[in-house]
């Protein structure tokens, strides 16, 4: 687990400097932030449409095929159920900003299921004027939260944060759990937006882009030098492979971070393009 040091006070002097320090995240703390800007159903279908063409899915034949459970011929993958939108923690969020969203659209994600069952998330993201596939990868986390993350709090953003692979719903000043590491961070009935703004910038804070951590290139989020980057702790192991790789050769998550963060342009520094999977 990392291990973070708590300064404390300590001379009743420093009170006045700690309130003022306060000072403006108690305004912030007032506000309930505004939820993120959806995408246009027009971008939305255009997303469908690529995750759905010919060439993705002769792409998702290989994914499937990859470990030799099945041939390409036999994978016969499809697109099932809806796109939908996957959101992740906002560095604005982080930093406090006001009004800042506490999630940011990442991509689109669709669900492709092989003729075994096995599923993966297609990961579309605009680039110009088009919708294009960046990444496949196992699984059907993105669909399958956004789903619960209805069942929760109809009308919520369902979001990720990817330091430690924790799923959430925000609705008005609530942000309440989705998956067991999103229970440990903010318990079974969840927390106020303030309360889950002060664990994340105490968390990720000094680790924003630009930071001293980001320069010693410690943001990949699997560095050891100076000590682990949010959530090390959880090393997953899901499978990604990116549509630019020419030989479809499968690729870590962990081995692929460098490249995703520069086509997806995330936030958070390289730790947000992590896709971090458990086997379950």
């Amino acid at each position: 687990m990392t291990h973070r040091t708590v300064v404390r006070a300590a001379a009743a002097g420093t009170l006045a400097t700690l309130l003022t320090g306060l000072a403006p995240q108690m305004s912030w703390a007032a506000e309930t932030p505004a939820p993120p800007k959806a995408p246009a159903a027009t971008s939305v279908t255009a997303a469908h449409e690529a995750a759905a063409a010919p060439a993705t899915l002769a792409t998702l034949s290989r994914f499937f095929a990859r470990d030799g459970a099945l041939t390409t011929s036999r994978a016969a993958p499809r697109i099932e159920g809806a796109t939908v939108p996957v959101y992740a923690l906002s560095p604005d969020f982080v930093r406090g900003k006001s009004g800042a969203p506490v999630a940011e659209l990442e991509f689109l994600a669709s669900k492709a299921v092989a003729s075994d069952g096995r599923k993966a998330s297609v990961w579309t993201v605009r680039q110009g004027t088009t919708w294009k596939v960046v990444n496949i990868a196992t699984g059907d986390d993105e669909t399958r939260y956004a789903a619960a993350g209805a069942r929760t709090a109809k009308g919520g953003t369902v979001f990720h944060e990817p330091q430690i692979d924790a799923w959430y719903v925000q609705h008005g000043d609530r942000v309440q759990p989705l998956d067991a590491e999103a229970v440990k961070a903010v318990g079974a009935h969840g927390t106020t937006v303030a309360a889950y703004q002060e664990r994340v910038s105490k968390a990720y804070g000094d680790k924003l882009p630009g930071s001293a951590y980001d320069k010693r290139g410690e943001a990949g989020g699997f560095g050891e030098a100076g000590g682990a980057a949010p959530g090390k702790e959880n090393p997953g192991t899901r499978t990604v492979t990116t549509a630019a790789e020419e030989d479809n050769t499968p690729v870590a998550a962990a081995s692929a971070v460098a490249g995703l963060a520069a086509v997806l342009a995330l936030g958070l520094s390289g730790t947000a393009a992590l896709r971090r999977r458990r086997r379950r």
